[in-house]
């Protein structure tokens, strides 16, 4: 098989397109699956920096998420036929061609999405599910101000939101990416460099957002505490700004809010139940044709390094993926 290897901790300098053995056949509980589209994003940039929470040492193959085919089912595994088109998670493990994973992690894609669609589905959109229902408790007429909202879990934070029937507030950097929010199906899109407190405020007929969506922090965070109308509830998603920001708890008293943190892997830890509920409700969703991952980069898994500089430079509106 062929695969991107991780061999040292840093920028995308550190990949190298390798020629490997094949992996054994799957063991029991497993599938082997032929990898033909794999989703690349900023955990992946941060694992082969050595600076995500799970830090595997090198040489490792990275990637998180991929689409493919079943070629060999192993011991104990009901549900699946040789063929079937599958969208796995791996930990990580899915940039390269050929993979055995848990059959647990694998689901079958619907029809209404593509295998490059499949590859980068689960992990933004159940994001987006859980954070804005589940700790959000998102309500149909709630103003949701969606930060980084042309990334891969913006674009689905936009679209769960108003398919639940909430008003949103994009924020972006360009004119580009404020104009992809829009067709999304943002109510309002605005530039947050300069400030958004006051645009936010008038938006919302001066009462604030319900709720925040943040994965930057910093400085972005600061402000969005002034944001908020009473009883909100600010989500915390990551930051990709730079560094995490200090929650001010007077903010926080004052307007009886809630600063919440939001990590979706501890849902599939810890809440194992609930994260196959929400993956079913979500296939459903996309079956439906109501979910539909945007994706701006194809690139060929040999070239993943221009995908992760991509995605460095903030060049990606939705998702990038690998074919091949």
């Amino acid at each position: 098989m062929q695969a991107i290897v991780c061999e040292a901790f840093g920028g995308p300098e550190v990949l190298a397109w390798r020629d490997l053995p094949d992996p054994p056949p799957p063991g029991d509980g497993e599938l082997q699956v032929r990898l033909l589209a794999r989703g690349a994003q900023y955990v992946d940039v941060l694992m082969i920096a050595g600076k995500y929470q799970f830090r595997p040492e090198p040489p490792f193959i990275p990637g998180g998420e991929a689409a493919g085919e079943v070629v060999a089912i192993g011991p104990g595994v009901s549900g699946f036929a040789i063929g079937d088109r599958l969208m796995t998670r791996h930990s990580p493990g899915s940039f390269c061609t050929l993979a055995n994973t848990k059959a647990a992690h694998c689901d079958h894609i619907p029809a209404a999405l593509t295998l490059e669609q499949a590859a980068v589905f689960k992990g933004a959109y159940h994001t987006a599910y859980h954070a804005l229902l589940q700790k959000g408790r998102l309500q149909a007429g709630d103003w949701v101000l969606i930060h980084g909202a042309a990334g891969g879990i913006g674009i689905a934070a936009i679209q769960i939101a108003k398919l639940f029937g909430a008003r949103v507030i994009a924020t972006a950097s360009t004119e580009e990416k404020r104009a992809a929010c829009l067709a999304e199906g943002a109510d309002h899109a605005i530039d947050h460099r300069g400030g958004f407190r006051d645009e936010v405020k008038a938006l919302t007929g001066g009462k604030g957002v319900d709720i925040v969506y943040d994965p930057i922090g910093a400085r972005v965070f600061d402000e969005s505490m002034r944001c908020l109308n009473w009883g909100a509830r600010l989500l915390i998603l990551g930051f990709l700004g730079g560094e995490p920001a200090l929650a001010k708890t007077n903010h926080l008293l004052i307007k009886g809010a809630e600063a919440i943190g939001v990590r979706i892997g501890g849902v599939s830890e810890f809440q194992p139940d609930l994260a196959a509920a929400n993956i079913r409700a979500l296939l459903a969703l996309a079956a439906e044709g109501k979910l539909t991952p945007r994706i701006s980069h194809r690139i060929a898994l040999e070239d993943a390094a221009a995908a992760i500089r991509a995605i460095i430079d903030r060049n990606i509106i939705g998702k990038a993926v690998l074919v091949g």
